[in-house]
């Protein structure tokens, strides 16, 4: 057969029996295109939106009278899962050229077994080339505030010093920039081949991006082999979809008969198809070569030498492939070997360096293993060499003695650094190389790692920095090793993370900063990992060991914050003294002194000193600013410096404070657990201000993002306890209970001080359910355990009125306090929460006996739940009868009073009296209120 008539049966052989495959990506095509003569009816469990004008994800609104009149592009997923050598390849090529064909703009990208562990392989696959020829000043203008962080990733800009983006910020990046084109380049097929050997921070994301192309006019296209699909790319096997990816199966007896005659000649005996179909099993890969070397080999397609299709078969792999090589000599050998080793999109150039072989021997092998159909003919001149097949690849580099591999490795290794592709290119290399001791070797995997956490793949930082532990570096370079390691693996596995920090300190340190860093470091991640006791130990050891004063404030400045959101400090006193004494004295020179004022004025808060005590301190604090991003100090303290001005009653100021924290963690990436926290907070703010459905819609997006960085974490405990107040303040208590059930809402509880406080919220639900005994004896549980301690002054004002509830909900016929029983006609009895104000023990019976006193002495209801009010404040509204009847400014807060409006920014507490303007005059005697009229005629007739 002429070689042309070869090329065209070769263009299609994939292609047959695999009708159905092609119909369900034209159907999606056409979808996407706009072309299909009728949208597929949206499920039944799919209800019609309320707005007509709204188009669902099916395109079609449920009624045929609101269909729109013009066609509507619809994205969709399209995956095919089949085994190796099943025809995907070929199948995913006819799409692209089809979808060419339409005038859809086609990203494509591919996965290799070489490079996995290539963190954005596949992600620098589909969009550099729509991004790498634009200057940087377009980029700049093109990616907007996403370019510092997908960058790096991208390749598309070198990683610049700083903190680094979290996985899940880097995520929302590549969504941010998939999206872009999607809609500025409609219709858009993104086509990802071999997606099992995807590297998993590319697949990761495509998988989470998945259900979003179904509102986008994107179509992708996956194929893989399912029994080496990753655990990120889970979302293409259809489990939560319910939509099956579609299989492809082995060519039947017809279908390989037809294929050997249009391959070998039509003269081909059905004995020696039947035959061929047996050997091959219909694989169309091993198929279609074994009959370019029946032909090849000029075999007679008869029943008498369809004996010698086994060895022919038996050459195409393992054993018989690589005496097919060793024919071709020992230089074509070792390009083979040297392309197996550099994976895929080989330059020839690095292949010749990698094998030892000038350019014209390069030219010279490939073309004999091309002739050999082992490497491809060249999509251009001078173009990257690439395998026929990843199958043959694989076999090629198995092939290689694992010595030889090995050293392979290592000099490629070499030859991608001499080519300038940097350390991250050469790390993939290393990780397969034996551990000698080598210092070059540890200090390209640490450049690598370095790398790789500035573009936000923590992941393959830490595989490099394992690689890099196993060398092993010198005894000067251990500790640092092991502290980068830890700090790798601080997101992903904190356990990890502490163990690797213990091991440097371990080992002998003598730079003292990099003895400090470690310290801190595993503060922060004993802190978050609930482990406060041992955090606060850690640091008052490392305190007597510091010589340094800077270094040993800089210490004291964290063990103060972590001691402060203890709920078990046994201290606190002292420690408050303590912390008093030295932020008084310091200026706010740098960050350290600055924390340490902010911890003084949140101290203050606590503690219930006059309220501009606390905002004067913060105000300290906040001058020479306070970053929230500074990895090596943590982001609690700008945060308890804005909760302070919430308490101060200048809710305003705090809201200021949280918008431009947020701010601050979006341009950095940091869109996990951080940005949780500050929209779980700014929803709190709002909660507190009474504006609920506002409070709702920022606690439910922080709770979004908590529920994506893991359970239990606590990031989970504050959304979770702000999103129950605010449900319960809204009257939904069914709904606050299956938040609280979902998220494991209960015991064993954290043990940091949580806003609110968690056991408290607890608590309210259980009361709110009107399962009385059990919230009464939890906060008769929180009272026990908090009283002696004194720390946790978050919740103890609210626990005793709290707890009274539940006693004075038993029943109607006796009420504490009151005496008698409820009769007909008899004056309404005083609300729950004010009897149980009432009743405390040691409470005044005047209520006039409340006013002047100081936070920490009034009864609960002068603070909100779980909250501080610093100052000197009269007893809060549920606590005190109101002088008049003011404008009804409610909302569905259960019983709560929200605050008038207007009223949220007035500076400070202490020397004013609530629903006043002005001060009130030191020393100056408190009148009664004057009664009103009516009440004064009917004290003159002696009522």
């Amino acid at each position: 057969m002429a070689r042309q008539d070869g090329r065209q049966a070769r263009q299609g052989f994939g292609l047959f029996e695999r009708e159905a495959a092609l119909d369900a990506a034209e159907e999606a095509l056409d979808l996407l295109t706009g072309l299909a003569d009728e949208p597929p009816a949206p499920p039944v469990s799919v209800p019609a939106p309320r707005d007509a004008r709204v188009i669902p994800l099916h395109g079609r609104t449920g009624s045929t009278e609101q269909r729109p009149e013009t066609p509507t592009a619809q994205g969709g997923v399209l995956v095919y899962a089949a085994p190796a050598g099943l025809g995907k390849t070929t199948l995913l090529a006819e799409i692209r050229r089809r979808a060419g064909a339409r005038g859809c703009t086609v990203l494509s990208a591919r996965g290799g077994d070489q490079e996995q562990r290539v963190a954005f392989h596949v992600a620098r696959q589909l969009l550099q080339p729509q991004l790498a020829h634009a200057s940087d000043v377009e980029l700049r203008e093109r990616l907007g505030s996403w370019y510092d962080i997908v960058g790096p990733a991208l390749g598309l800009r070198a990683a610049t010093a700083g903190s680094s983006p979290d996985p899940q910020g880097l995520r929302d990046g590549l969504d941010w920039v998939l999206t872009h084109l999607a809609v500025r380049r409609a219709p858009l097929v993104v086509v990802l081949d071999d997606a099992h050997w995807a590297d998993p921070e590319s697949l990761g994301w495509l998988a989470s991006f998945a259900p979003r192309a179904e509102d986008l006019p994107m179509l992708l296209v996956v194929a893989y082999r399912p029994d080496e699909l990753p655990d990120e790319g889970a979302e293409f096997t259809g489990r939560r979809s319910g939509q099956r990816p579609h299989g492809l199966a082995p060519l039947t007896a017809e279908a390989v008969a037809r294929l050997v005659r249009d391959r070998i000649g039509a003269h081909a005996d059905d004995a020696f198809c039947h035959d061929f179909w047996t050997v091959t099993a219909g694989n169309p890969f091993e198929t279609v070569e074994l009959a370019a070397k029946v032909r090849d080999r000029g075999l007679d397609p008869t029943a008498d030498g369809a004996h010698e299709l086994r060895d022919l078969a038996a050459a195409l792999k393992g054993s018989g492939l690589v005496q097919r090589l060793e024919r071709l000599g020992t230089a074509t050998v070792r390009l083979a070997w040297a392309c197996a080793v550099l994976g895929t999109e080989i330059s020839p150039a690095l292949a010749g360096a990698l094998a030892g072989l000038g350019d014209e021997a390069v030219a010279d092998c490939a073309e004999r293993l091309r002739e050999a159909r082992v490497l491809a003919a060249p999509s251009i001149p001078d173009g990257p060499l690439e395998f026929v097949h990843p199958l043959i690849a694989s076999a090629v580099y198995r092939a290689i003695p694992d010595a030889i591999r090995v050293a392979f490795h290592g000099q490629a290794a070499w030859c991608v650094i001499d080519a300038g592709l940097g350390p991250a290119a050469a790390a993939r290399h290393l990780l397969e190389t034996h551990p000698e001791g080598d210092p070059w070797v540890v200090t390209q995997l640490r450049a690598a790692a370095r790398e790789n956490l500035r573009a936000g793949a923590p992941d393959a930082a830490r595989r490099h920095l394992a690689r890099a532990l196993r060398e092993p570096p010198t005894a000067d370079e251990r500790a640092a090793v092991l502290f980068e390691l830890g700090s790798a693996s601080l997101l992903t596995e904190p356990a990890t993370t502490v163990n690797h920090l213990r091991a440097a300190l371990e080992e002998p340190i003598s730079d003292p900063v990099l003895r400090q860093g470690i310290v801190y470091r595993l503060s922060q991640v004993l802190a978050h990992s609930d482990r406060l006791v041992e955090a606060s130990e850690l640091l008052e050891s490392e305190s007597r060991r510091t010589t340094d004063a800077r270094s040993r404030l800089r210490i004291q400045a964290e063990r103060f914050m972590w001691d402060a959101l203890r709920s078990d400090e046994p201290e606190s006193p002292a420690r408050s003294r303590r912390l008093a004494a030295l932020a008084d004295r310091l200026p706010g020179r740098d960050l350290t002194e600055r924390y340490i004022i902010g911890m003084r004025a949140w101290d203050a808060t606590l503690r219930a000193e006059p309220a501009t005590v606390a905002l004067r301190h913060a105000e300290r604090a906040l001058e020479g600013g306070l970053s929230w991003c500074d990895e090596s100090r943590g982001f609690e303290v700008p945060v308890l410096v804005a909760l302070i001005h919430l308490y101060a009653d200048r809710p305003g100021r705090a809201e200021e404070l949280f918008a431009a924290g947020t701010a601050e963690f979006e341009k950095q990436g940091w869109r996990g657990a951080h940005l949780s926290f500050a929209y779980t907070l700014l929803g709190y703010i709002r909660f507190r201000r009474g504006r609920l459905m506002e409070a709702e819609d920022f606690v439910r997006a922080g709770l979004r993002l908590a529920e994506r960085v893991g359970p239990r974490t606590p990031a989970l405990w504050y959304a979770t306890g702000v999103m129950i107040e605010v449900l319960l303040a809204r009257g939904r208590t069914d709904e606050a209970e299956r938040v609280a059930r979902e998220h494991d809402f209960g015991e064993p509880f954290p043990a940091t001080v949580t806003i609110p406080d968690c056991e408290t919220v607890h608590a309210e639900l259980l009361l709110a359910t009107g399962r009385a005994e059990e919230a009464c004896a939890a906060l008769a549980d929180i009272g026990r355990h908090r009283s002696p301690a004194g720390a946790a002054r978050q919740a103890e004002p609210v626990v005793q009125p709290l707890a009274a509830l539940p006693r004075a909900r038993r029943g109607r016929h006796r009420i504490p306090g009151q005496g008698g029983r409820d009769r007909p006609g008899r004056r309404r009895p005083r609300p729950p929460v004010r009897r149980a104000l009432r009743d405390r023990p040691g409470a005044p019976r005047d209520r006039r006996g409340l006013r002047g006193r100081r936070a920490d002495q009034a009864p609960g209801g002068v603070r909100r739940l779980a909250g501080p009010v610093p100052g000197r404040v009269r007893a809060g509204p549920l606590a005190r009868r109101p002088r008049r009847r003011a404008p009804p400014h409610r909302t569905p807060c259960r019983g709560r009073r929200a605050p008038v409006p207007g009223a949220g920014d007035r500076p400070g507490l202490r020397g004013r009296r609530p629903g006043r303007g002005g001060p009130r005059r030191a020393g100056r005697r408190r009148t009664a209120p004057a009664r009103p009229a009516h009440r004064r005629r009917q004290l003159a007739h002696g009522a």
